[in-house]
């Protein structure tokens, strides 16, 4: 709704005699470039993809250990930990809160219990 408005602002300015100067030619192309807040214009965009890079200078906040990425689930993988890691939208999620138990660790934590 916000870049419509600025939209629509930008093409009255740009409609009148007065020309506007440089600076609020920049103003309006930066509002009308602005990311939008209107949740259908977010969803439109395709998701960021994680960049494997990264893992060159991410660790485990808990075990301070190299992590793996799993392409198929998006998630940063502690195999040590047995924990797995959510990447949302290209940025990964490293509160030891949001991790998740992979199955591996329950499996193994079952084989000891027998």
């Amino acid at each position: 709704m916000l870049s419509r408005v600025c939209g629509w602002l930008a093409s009255a300015l740009w409609g009148t005699r007065i020309q506007p100067s440089a600076v609020a030619q920049r103003y309006l192309h930066m509002l009308v470039s602005w990311p939008s807040t209107d949740k259908n214009e977010r969803t439109r965009k395709p998701p960021r993809a994680f960049d494997p890079a990264l893992l060159e200078f991410l660790v485990c906040p808990l075990s301070k250990k190299l992590l793996r990425y799993e392409a198929s689930t998006n998630e940063l993988i502690n195999e040590e930990l047995g924990i797995a890691y959510p990447i949302i939208d290209g940025i990964p999620n490293m509160i030891p809160q949001a991790a998740r138990m992979t199955h591996q660790n329950k499996k193994q934590e079952e084989m000891e219990q027998h």
